[in-house]
């Protein structure tokens, strides 16, 4: 394969890839019904969050070192966070604020302020839209919505289109997708349409690996094993991002649900097998039916971010190259556990298969070795002592650029 054939990925892409961790809060009519997929026939006077904040929702995504955030400003039951001119079903038939509210808003202007990339969930499938059975109607309403939606909150980082609901059902993706192109055209755009980003294909927060940036299928939902059918145009670079809640299988808040937290260990599983095969992890943290992330989940949240930090905030070593071979010396034997390896993806992902090697008394033995780098490539292996590595790139599909080999010691206590 010549090097001029190779996917590469857009500019927006590489700086969405190197954002690393986003966080998803689902809200909305759900979190005051106890439930997960409303039907669209719950009464706007249930929604009445007391004490909403959604600086403290950003500012504790920053605090954990999350760089983007996407509210679900309209679900499957149609709610809508924002006062469309679209529907009634709004926060503005509601309680809060004497209807005069804006979710999506406080949550644009909190990302604002903390230097938050912002992103919006807007469910295709509407539960409570009278005209959804006449796709032509339907089509012209979604699209005021987003319309709405592109137009009002500022810049946005990505878009994130669930197939959940939709599944069989045809939208009109190309006026849809050019309404989110000619008001963000950097904006990510997520698996339906013409996406940029593709689900990975499960709720778990996981990805496989290898799990390849140049992959040209995803399951449209988690009730089909169909594949999502894109436009064309679809970049042929699509790298994947991994969604999960702290809460298993919970994306709402329930009351009652604290057992559901996942454990730190669980998260810390969930990030090598995300951010640690390449991926970007969108974890959802949801906020409670005062309006605020509960002091559980918050905690749970900077545990997880303590735990990253400690154990990937302070290299050993670090290098970087070109070439089939690249050494990395230390000053001194010193013990490892963690491998850490990164491709310069501005060049495509070029490494099919590597390997490891550690010079250990006197020795060099393999320690790792595998196929995909690409973006990010997270390692943890038995603790050695050593002064010497060098990276083997076994096959390419041209010369590799290698922009990170660092190491870590991150033994448990």
């Amino acid at each position: 394969m010549q090097t001029s054939k190779l996917p590469l990925p857009s500019i927006p892409q590489v700086f969405w890839q190197n954002l690393d961790l986003g966080m998803f809060c689902h809200f909305g009519m759900n979190t005051f019904c106890d439930q997960e997929w409303g039907e669209g026939n719950d009464s706007p006077e249930l929604f009445n969050p007391t004490e909403l904040d959604a600086t403290q929702w950003v500012k504790l995504a920053k605090k954990a070192g999350f760089k983007y955030f996407i509210l679900t400003a309209k679900h499957h039951d149609g709610f809508c966070l924002w006062p469309t001119k679209t529907t009634d079903y709004s926060v503005k038939s509601s309680p809060w604020k004497d209807g005069k509210g804006d979710v999506v808003r406080e949550c644009a202007d909190a990302c604002r302020e903390e230097g938050m990339h912002f992103g919006i969930y807007v469910s295709p499938w509407d539960r409570n839209a009278s005209c959804y059975d006449d796709p032509e109607a339907y089509d012209n309403f979604y699209c005021e919505q987003l319309t709405e939606l592109m137009t009002q909150y500022g810049p946005l980082g990505e878009v994130w289109f669930d197939g959940a609901g939709s599944e069989g059902r045809v939208y009109d993706w190309e006026r849809i997708i050019g309404i989110v192109k000619k008001h963000h055209p950097n904006a990510m755009i997520f698996n339906m349409g013409r996406p940029t980003i593709r689900w990975v294909g499960n709720e778990d927060g996981v990805a496989p690996y290898p799990c390849w940036n140049t992959e040209s299928v995803a399951k449209i939902s988690m009730f089909s094993n169909d594949r999502a059918t894109w436009l064309p145009g679809t970049p042929e670079w699509l790298p994947a991002e991994c969604d999960v809640p702290i809460r298993k299988r919970h994306w709402f808040w329930h009351p009652n649900d604290e057992e559901s937290l996942l454990s730190l260990e669980e998260l810390m599983n969930i990030y090598y097998r995300s951010v640690g095969h390449g991926t970007n992890l969108l974890l959802n943290v949801s906020p409670d039916n005062r309006g605020l992330i509960p002091e559980v989940d918050a905690n749970r949240l900077l545990e997880f971010a303590e735990e990253i930090n400690k154990r990937f905030s302070q290299p050993l070593a670090v290098t970087s190259g070109t070439g089939n071979e690249i050494e990395l010396d230390l000053d001194k034997e010193t013990e490892i556990d963690h491998i850490v390896l990164r491709e310069d993806i501005s060049f495509g992902e070029r490494v099919r298969k590597f390997a490891v090697e550690a010079l250990v008394d006197g020795e060099w033995q393999t320690i790792a070795e595998g196929t995909a780098i690409g973006h990010r490539h997270i390692k943890e292996i038995p603790s050695i002592r050593t002064k010497k590595l060098k990276l083997n790139v076994i096959e390419a599909v041209a010369p590799a650029v290698i922009s990170e080999i660092s190491i870590y010691y991150a033994k448990r206590e």
